[in-house]
This record gives structure tokens, sequence and C-alpha cells, in this order.
């Protein structure tokens, strides 16, 4: 009676350590998934700030060429070039960063995909 229950001592203590090495590994994976992933956010802001910063310094200028315009016509030509200016611009980065979130998510899930599987493209 006494060697089974060092056989099932051993067994639990097998199973405690086995927990242990699997909590560590999660945390492990979590720990790179929160890495790439702030990198991402991080890279994102940037670009962000860097597309608000342009977005500022366009605006600027076409008010001013607008403020400098001496006919109806020039104000008109001017705001018009603004307009299709900012809204291409808009868009282009709205696209560019949904592909950089994209890839922000991708990088974050690749440490899970031997539990998950992969990732569809």
């Amino acid at each position: 009676m006494a060697q089974s229950s060092c056989v099932e001592g051993k067994s639990v203590i097998n199973d405690f350590d086995g927990m242990q090495k699997a909590s560590r590994e999660s945390i492990d994976l979590a720990m790179k998934s929160f890495g790439s992933f702030s990198q991402g956010i991080q890279a994102i802001a940037v670009e962000a700030a860097d597309y608000s910063k342009k977005s500022f310094e366009s605006g600027s200028a076409a008010f001013e060429k607008i403020l400098s315009s001496t006919s109806i016509e020039k104000v008109v030509e001017a705001q018009t070039e603004y307009v299709k200016s900012a809204y291409e611009g808009y868009f282009g980065e709205l696209s560019k960063l949904g592909t950089m979130m994209t890839e922000t998510t991708r990088d974050a899930y690749k440490p899970f995909e031997g539990l998950f599987g992969k990732f569809p493209k």
C-alpha cells in the first residue's frame, strides 16, 4: 500500500512539474505575443502622428493659398486641389494603417500558431 502511494505521489509531482512547464511556456508565448503587439501598436501610433502632422501642414498651406488668391476662381481651384489631395491622402493612409494592423495581429498571433493552427491568409 505504501508503495502505491509513492507511485501516486510521483505521478502528482510529475503532473505538477508538467503543469509548471506548461504554465511557463504559456507565459513565454503570451510575452512574445504582447511584445509583437506592442511594437506594432507603437509603429501605428508613429504613422498616425506623422500623417496628422503632414495633414495639418497640407491644410495650412492650402489655407494660405486660399487667403492669397486674387479671384474666386483661384479660391475654388485651391480648395478643389486641397479636397482632392486630402481625400486621396486620407484613404491611402487608412489603407496603410489597416495593413499595419493586420500585420500586427499576425505577428502577435505567431507565437500561438503551434497551439491553434495557422492563421489563414
